[in-house]
């Protein structure tokens, strides 16, 4: 014998409609079409090892010209760094730079992917 159980929320409607609102919007890449924020332009580093510390980030990024803000998430419960980093650059170009010399690049044995925090629509 089938029990029909009532089960309310999202997801289980019998009727339930696939994909309403259209195709959504994805982003590949930037590639140069980074949108300044309002006092600079935010790079976001993902693939940041647990273990890494502010100053390693600064190490690798300070190349590129003065870092006007670097933020670095630590977990909580943890302490460890969250996974991912934010910088701030003055100028397109050197954060530009930056994302073109450190994309795919190794930080502490892992690779980092770099792109900008905010992408112009195409």
């Amino acid at each position: 014998m089938e029990v029909d159980l009532k089960r309310k929320g999202r997801g289980f409607k019998k009727d339930k409609q696939t994909n309403v609102h259209g195709e959504y919007e994805t982003l590949k890449s930037s590639e140069g079409l980074g949108q300044k924020s309002v006092e600079g332009w935010i790079i976001l580093v993902t693939g940041v090892h647990e273990e890494a510390t502010e100053d390693d980030l600064y190490e690798k990024y300070a190349e590129f010209g003065p870092i006007k803000d670097l933020h670095l998430n630590l977990d909580r419960r943890t302490g460890y760094v969250k996974g991912y980093c934010l910088l701030e650059y003055e100028d397109y170009a050197q954060a530009k730079n930056a994302i073109d010399a450190t994309n795919g690049s190794e930080l502490l044995g892992l690779n980092i992917k770099a792109d900008f925090a905010f992408s112009k629509r195409r």
